[in-house]
């Protein structure tokens, strides 16, 4: 069984169908990345998983439960976590309060789970334990991606969901950030993975999915699709 179903998704802005009845599986222990256009509709289709919006219609289930009409709060303590398109942390707050706040989100404030959780963020992202009392808005680009990486591994989730990691950052930070991806993966943690930079997150995943307009195009493992001539031209910008 999948470890994240979705079947027949509809979601709609208004009269607008931004996701068209799209079938999107995950299974335990992959990466699994989609990678398209600017306006295609992956990061709502991250949204509606995460409880942000709703589906117009079909299914979304996650480790054999229906969530599609769970409230957001509700499905990360079921364990699923995300760090957002744009990192969205909170700028007047210190690196270790963010950290709590997703601690806080996962509903579990056990102590032993705390010490753990923030001793793999921290291990993890050994730049956070210096930066751990700065507030979170004085940090670099790629510090705060980490910060936003970090506090939905607070969440421990079963599955971690990213949207656009690499977004606005240096070359180097970019291959630091997608070195720390994989690491989260072997760790155990299985990875959804939205990504512009469909080289890169084609290198790390074991499969993928190409939406383009609401629709998915193309699904195929990740080494079919670096190999895809269609793939080639439209998304990895080579002829």
């Amino acid at each position: 069984m999948a470890l994240l179903e979705l079947k027949g998704v509809r979601i709609h802005y208004g009269g607008i169908e931004a996701v068209k009845g799209i079938d999107l599986g995950v299974d335990e222990g992959e990466v699994v990345t989609m990678i398209g256009a600017n306006g295609a509709g992956k990061t709502t289709t991250l949204k509606t998983i995460s409880g942000l919006k709703r589906v117009s219609s079909g299914t979304i289930v996650f480790r054999g439960r229906r969530i599609d009409q769970e409230p957001a709060h509700k499905i990360v303590s079921l364990g699923l976590g995300q760090a957002p398109e744009g990192r969205r942390i909170f700028g007047r707050m210190t690196v270790r309060e963010n950290l709590d706040m997703g601690l806080y989100a996962s509903g579990d404030g056990g102590r032993a789970s705390a010490r753990e959780s923030i001793e793999r963020v921290f291990t993890l992202f050994p730049v956070l334990k210096d930066r751990a009392s700065q507030k979170g808005g004085t940090l670099s680009g790629g510090e705060q991606q980490m910060l936003a990486i970090g506090r939905a591994l607070m969440t421990r989730p079963a599955l971690l969901m990213l949207d656009e990691p690499s977004l606005g950052l240096a070359p180097m930070m970019v291959e630091r950030i997608f070195d720390i991806v994989r690491e989260i993966n072997q760790q155990g943690t299985t990875v959804l993975l939205v990504e512009q930079n469909a080289h890169m997150a084609l290198q790390i995943a074991n499969r993928g999915y190409v939406i383009e307009s609401g629709q998915i195009v193309l699904e195929d493992s990740a080494n079919r699709l670096l190999g895809n001539d269609q793939v080639r031209k439209a998304y990895l910008g080579e002829d």
